[in-house]
């Protein structure tokens, strides 16, 4: 009885000259293979390429042949599968650098703020630091100059309890110089009475310098440094931006509770950390490796589950109930999180935060921390696997297809339900890596402090094009890049005064966004 049932189904499909592309089928692992005859191609897998819903739907002309649009959708995978090697080969190179580097930011500056008690009266000047030659230590080489002597080399080893993410890994508990160790009764009155003060904060003499780095204006050496600092602030607002892109396009609802699942995969990736602590491992890698996984796998689950009830099983032609029941939801999440997390926000340690000098204009230097590009470098690697995933493999045909025509769709047999919360799962993923970056980058996420996470990167998804992945990533660049221009250069306790403005400017003048559609039809939002 099927097949006679699929034969009277066929004829109400809309005929190619109609507007719909015929795709050649892509291979399980999204490998497509020019040359194939239309005898061979099924036609249960011509589905459009068109994008989102209602984003990308190619108006006016005629389509080009199916073998040109085959060939540039191995192109495209090709070229997505080329970049994310060279991001991952590029990611995986800084994370053994900061590895190889072995020198904690914390400690080296407790370190050097030993430096003036040890030298009363001279000039330090900090030459190298570089790790002792004892486990949990640093080697700190510098120069002390007085007023009646010549400049001395000098050195001190100083050791500590812990390292990596275990938290009290800056407590000092040896520290030796050229003229042998100091003794307990003065190492203790050194911490208690001088490390322990403002003055000994205050005190550090600074890094070694940046000699051997570029000269440049100092316009430019400011602009540098303001594009770097906003770095991790896009990978983030760029990944909250897409998955609400993913529900919208697919469903044209709006989730507003990923600001909040952003929070969940934050908490989740402080407790995969804090695991990895609980067995004797303090090594960062370890410990952002567990995080990882715990933050992708709770923003998922809690996404897929939380999406199911407030957007699957309502069944409106109307957005809003979809919409009110997605606030109801991030407000559940939020007093779940203070309920399991406690109000007390926990922090953990900041991990390879030490400066390495780029460029100098004067007395400017312009720096960046490993951990920026690590944190920047997943934020990109997640965005192309992300395109990967939707232009070339079966779940972005799917999704593709349903977004532009979801009872097209479901003729060629695309299961909408599970495409729905496959869906959920994948943008809720997304969340929860931006959660555990937030971690990696800032050190915590409070379970309230989602909301603004959430609330800037659907500004930046509507000033992207609603519903469409590059777009929503093009619109995450554009809001933090200028966040962190504004502060460089205006007033920042308006900063978000602006940005909401900003949004009503593009809601008036291309309500499409950027990359989103052009006609001045209302959309329900």
């Amino acid at each position: 009885m099927t097949e006679p049932r699929a034969v009277e189904r066929a004829p109400s499909l809309p005929p190619r000259s109609s507007g719909v592309p015929e795709v050649a089928p892509l291979s399980g692992h999204g490998r497509a293979c020019p040359g194939h005859s239309d005898q061979e191609k099924p036609r249960a897998s011509r589905i459009g390429i068109t994008g989102t819903r209602p984003a990308m739907t190619k108006q006016g002309g005629g389509w080009p042949d199916s073998r040109d649009e085959e060939r540039g959708l191995c192109l495209r995978s090709s070229q997505f599968l080329r970049i994310a090697r060279f991001v991952s080969l590029l990611l995986c190179l800084c994370l053994l650098t900061a590895c190889g580097l072995s020198i904690d930011a914390e400690q080296a500056r407790v370190c050097r703020s030993a430096l003036p008690a040890l030298n009363p009266g001279a000039a330090i000047t900090v030459e190298r630091v570089r790790t002792g030659p004892v486990p949990r230590s640093l080697q700190v080489d510098y120069l002390a100059q007085y007023h009646d002597r010549p400049i001395l080399e000098r050195f001190a080893i100083c050791q500590f309890v812990a390292e990596g993410l275990s938290p009290n890994k800056a407590e000092l508990t040896g520290l030796a110089t050229e003229e042998g160790p100091l003794s307990g009764a003065s190492l203790y009155l050194l911490k208690r009475y001088y490390l322990e003060t403002p003055e000994g904060s205050a005190g550090d003499p600074g890094s070694q310098q940046a000699v051997d780095v570029a000269e440049i204006p100092m316009d430019a050496a400011y602009w540098l440094q303001q594009i770097l600092v906003s770095l991790p602030r896009t990978a983030i607002y760029a990944l909250l931006s897409v998955a609400f892109a993913l529900v919208f396009g697919l469903s044209g609802r709006i989730n507003l509770a990923f600001g909040e699942l952003a929070a969940i995969g934050s908490a989740a990736a402080i407790a995969g950390a804090s695991v990895v602590l609980g067995f004797g491992a303090s090594s960062p890698v370890l410990g952002l490796a567990a995080g990882l996984v715990a933050a992708l796998f709770a923003g998922a689950i809690h996404s897929a589950v939380g999406g199911y009830f407030t957007i699957g099983r309502i069944v409106s032609a109307s957005p809003q109930p979809s919409l009110i029941a997605t606030v109801g939801f991030s407000l559940f999440l939020m007093e779940y999180l203070r309920l399991v997390q406690s109000p007390v926000t926990v922090w953990l340690p900041p991990i390879w935060s030490e400066a390495w000098p780029l460029a100098r204009a004067d007395g400017f230097i312009v720096s960046l921390t490993p951990i920026t590009v690590i944190t920047a470098g997943i934020g990109l690697l997640a965005a192309l696997g992300l395109l990967w995933l939707v232009q070339a493999t079966r779940f972005g045909r799917a999704w593709r297809a349903y977004a532009d025509d979801a009872h097209a769709a479901a003729l060629m047999g695309v299961n909408g339900p599970r495409l729905l919360v496959e869906t959920l799962a994948l943008a809720g993923a997304m969340a929860g890596l931006s959660g555990m970056l937030i971690v990696a980058q800032y050190g915590g996420l409070g379970f309230a402090g989602g909301f603004q996470y959430g609330l800037k990167a659907l500004i930046a998804a509507i000033i992207g094009g609603i519903g469409s992945i590059p777009g929503a990533m093009l619109g995450g660049f554009a809001v933090g890049l200028f966040e962190t221009l504004w502060s460089a250069y205006l007033p920042i306790e308006i900063r978000d005064m602006a940005l909401y403005m900003a949004l009503v400017v593009f809601l008036i003048f291309r309500p499409g966004g950027l990359l989103g559609f052009r006609d001045p039809t209302p959309r329900p939002v």
